[in-house]
């Protein structure tokens, strides 16, 4: 088991019932992290194979002077947030500002295989988030000319949080920016935009329990987590969620080009117990939507062997569109396709 650091606190098991498959744990500090950026040139900073999982640590997006000046006390901010603010130095941060714990390399993982992320576990890292807004940033910039920031205390037993006086909000938690690194002359790119990569995708269904499809772009895949929501909706419009920090449980299962069109993915896509997901991410939100449609139109042509009209008169009958999220310079869209519209295998 090939791996690309070698700190003590990384623990390994064997997965139950399963004798080669090994599960990790990735924790969150200045030597695990990927500063606001994907990248293909990166080295990984833990190497598993196919069929593993990997226990990932991550932190949320915010700095420990900009939560203590929400009102959080010091006492309450995660070390490991402090130490990543004071270890990382400026040339490995940007140009994005999104925490993310990796990159992790799948072996034998090359341009044109797909990467298969069952996310199999979600759970709250700390007991509070933070929503905030700001007079360059979110969709009413006009409407909101200025900065406010706010704590949000989160009842693990109930999994609400409190957002306003009698008004709480049900928890979903899910991982904001999932990705793996970019065809390399993307270079070192920005962690703001989602694209053919995935990453800050905002994408409220990827919760425990969904399945991530994500094309491989560069050896090894390079997966990176972070960005952890507590909750969301679509649209995130003012450009945060419930910004918080989680821990997430991930198998990583290869796909080898070929392998079958169900298990391949071109752009990055998801299956819910319910549901099949096909996403779509540009400038423009009418791309962004037609992106998503052929994408799922694609996905039904592949892999349920229908023609492209029928799969399009299944997706204007049957499809959701829906906006994933509005602010992140590359707009979202996702179809949702219920799979009970499919009566035989």
């Amino acid at each position: 088991m090939a791996m690309g650091w070698k700190l003590a606190t990384i623990m390994l098991f064997a997965a139950a019932g399963t004798a080669e498959a090994k599960q990790y744990e990735l924790p969150v500090t200045p030597t695990t992290v990927a500063w606001g950026h994907y990248d293909a040139s990166a080295a990984p900073v833990l190497t598993v194979q196919s069929g593993d999982t990997v226990v990932v640590h991550t932190l949320l997006t915010n700095s420990p002077k900009g939560l203590e000046g929400a009102g959080l006390p010091a006492d309450q901010v995660e070390p490991s947030l402090r130490a990543v603010f004071d270890a990382v130095p400026a040339s490995a941060r940007g140009p994005g500002g999104h925490i993310l714990t990796g990159p992790i390399a799948i072996a034998g993982a090359q341009p044109g295989d797909t990467l298969e992320i069952r996310i199999l576990k979600i759970d709250l890292a700390i007991p509070y988030a933070y929503n905030a807004f700001g007079p360059t940033t979110g969709f009413l910039p006009d409407d909101f000319p200025y900065r406010r920031i706010k704590i949000v205390p989160l009842d693990r037993r109930r999994m609400t949080g409190s957002v306003a006086p009698g008004v709480e909000v049900p928890l979903h938690p899910f991982f904001g920016s999932i990705g793996v690194a970019p065809p390399a002359p993307f270079g070192r790119y920005d962690s703001t935009a989602p694209a053919i990569h995935g990453g800050n995708m905002d994408n409220r269904l990827l919760v425990a329990g969904t399945t991530l499809f994500l094309p491989v772009h560069a050896p090894g895949a390079l997966l990176e987590v972070g960005d952890g929501h507590a909750a969301q909706g679509n649209g995130e419009v003012d450009i945060t969620a419930l910004e918080t920090s989680l821990v997430g449980t991930f198998e990583l299962v290869l796909h080898k080009k070929g392998a079958g069109a169900a298990a391949e993915a071109a752009y990055p896509r998801a299956e819910t117990p319910d549901a099949f997901v096909a996403m779509g991410y540009d400038e423009d939100l009418s791309n962004a939507a037609r992106k998503a449609v052929r994408n799922m139109i694609g996905f039904l042509v592949a892999a349920k062997g229908m023609s492209r009209d029928d799969a399009y008169m299944l997706v204007s009958t049957a499809g959701d569109v829906e906006v994933t999220e509005l602010v992140d310079r590359n707009k979202g869209v996702h179809v949702v396709l219920p799979k009970r519209v499919f009566t035989r295998r």
